[in-house]
């Protein structure tokens, strides 16, 4: 049965808004983390302004309040707990509820006459870099009535020692409290609220460059498929007259050309199997299902194969019990192009080629014995066409393989050792192992 195709427009949009969400969702919690802070500190400051400074307020309402503020508070993070998304609007909402809460505890306390009626100042603040600007418009408007109300319809505050013209010392001294407590939430939270907006920025960035190098993959897929088609025919033209050759007297006789044709009968035979391979990996050839093998058989017919092929030497050691994995050729292609990367590197020099695994994670070594990489392609390492042979047009290998071992859930880490360079490949075994039959048979 075939698979629908998902579409990468679609999929790359899901994938945008996903640090938009978790963003979302982390400033929901810092508000649930504020206003638990709220409550206490509401509390603290009714039963010292009641208690301490004997100034009667009507506890019951305002201890009514609190404790509907707390029951909203704990639905709020059950509410960030649920794999939905958290919307704006719900963040409105929660700012919405907690000016409500504080335009009720100071209509209870004094109104405007309360030193803590400049905490309006904070939701506006807190609203500003939340909000999108509809709702903080709309947040400055609900400030802006509840102040209005307090002016003309809330519950007298009488403070002692005030007398005309003068402020009370319970006044100033609840000034003074309100200014710092504002000013250190202020400072806390928006720098919380700020450290996740450039979380979800710095991973959208990395999205974008990330959609960036796999449409450059897609466009490369495109011609190398197109060259494929266009290199079929005169390959074969080659290969025929390469055996029209090998046939007539005047070659056979002579063991030095007929040495030179093998090799070239060889290397036409590889130039149209890597054609074929880009063929059969564009599914224009056949549609075989993917082979399931294990993982020492699979590195050592790679690295035989590679041997072969390249007529170099290469020290290979692998170390791990043997596992089922499905073969790959995108995983074939990737290890393939480290080692000529290798090769290219250091020609004619041995190379070293280390497996090992647990049960988790396959780790691969590759270590030549050339100049090394030059400090520039190791800050840009898997650039396309950041090359350090100097050749125009290079660099797509390792490229490549970088975004293979991205897509199967690892990385390619590169280092200068001495007397050469070593690339290292780091892939999760998951993304190889076969899957698992359904044992309900569903």
């Amino acid at each position: 049965m075939l698979t629908p195709t998902p579409d990468p427009r679609k999929a790359l949009d899901e994938a945008g808004r996903q640090p938009e969400r978790l963003a979302e969702r982390r400033n929901l919690l810092q508000l649930v983390e504020l206003r638990w802070l709220a409550v206490a500190g509401q509390l603290l400051t009714i039963l010292i302004v009641h208690v301490l400074l004997q100034v009667r307020l009507p506890l019951r309402d305002m201890l009514t309040l609190l404790a509907l503020l707390a029951l909203f508070n704990g639905a709020s993070w059950l509410r960030a707990r649920l794999p939905v998304p958290v919307g704006n609007g719900e963040l409105f909402a929660g700012l919405l509820v907690d000016v409500a809460v504080l335009t009720a505890q100071l209509h209870y306390s004094g109104g405007v006459s309360n030193p803590f009626v400049f905490v309006y100042l904070l939701q506006v603040a807190l609203g500003s870099v939340l909000l999108r600007p509809r709702y903080v418009g709309a947040l400055v408007a609900a400030t802006t009535l509840g102040l209005l109300v307090l002016t003309f319809w809330s519950r007298p505050l009488v403070l002692a020692g005030t007398g005309p013209g003068a402020l009370s010392g319970h006044y100033v001294g609840g000034l003074l409290v309100c200014f710092v407590l504002d000013a250190s939430l202020l400072v806390i939270f928006i720098g919380r609220i700020s450290r996740n907006l450039r979380q979800r920025d710095a991973t959208l960035a990395n999205l974008r460059q990330r959609a960036a190098e796999e449409e450059h993959i897609v466009r490369m897929g495109l011609l190398a498929s197109g060259a494929a088609h266009e290199l079929g025919t005169p390959l074969a033209t080659i290969s025929v007259i390469l055996g029209d050759w090998a046939r007539m007297a005047p070659f056979a006789a002579e063991p030095e050309l007929r040495e030179d044709i093998e090799e070239m009968q060889r290397q036409v035979a590889r130039c149209k199997s890597i054609v074929g391979g880009i063929l059969t990996s564009a599914g224009e050839t056949r549609g075989d299902a993917p082979v399931e093998t294990s993982l020492c058989a699979f590195l050592d017919a790679l690295v035989s194969e590679w041997k072969r092929t390249r007529n170099a030497e290469l020290a290979y050691q692998r170390e791990g019990m043997d596992l089922p994995i499905i073969s790959d050729t995108a995983l074939q292609q990737m290890i393939g192009n480290v080692l000529d990367n290798a090769l290219e590197a250091a020609p004619g020099a041995p190379l070293a080629f280390r497996a090992q695994w647990d049960e988790d994670t396959l780790t691969l070594r590759v270590q030549d014995r050339g100049p090394g990489f030059p400090p520039d392609i190791l800050e840009r390492l898997g650039t396309p066409y950041q090359s350090s042979k100097g050749t125009p047009g290079r660099g797509l290998g390792l490229f490549l393989s970088v975004n293979v071992a991205r897509t199967l859930g690892g990385r390619i880490a590169a280092q200068n050792v001495p007397g050469g360079a070593e690339v290292t490949i780091t892939l999760p075994l998951d993304a190889l192992a076969p899957e698992k039959e359904d044992t309900d048979g569903a």
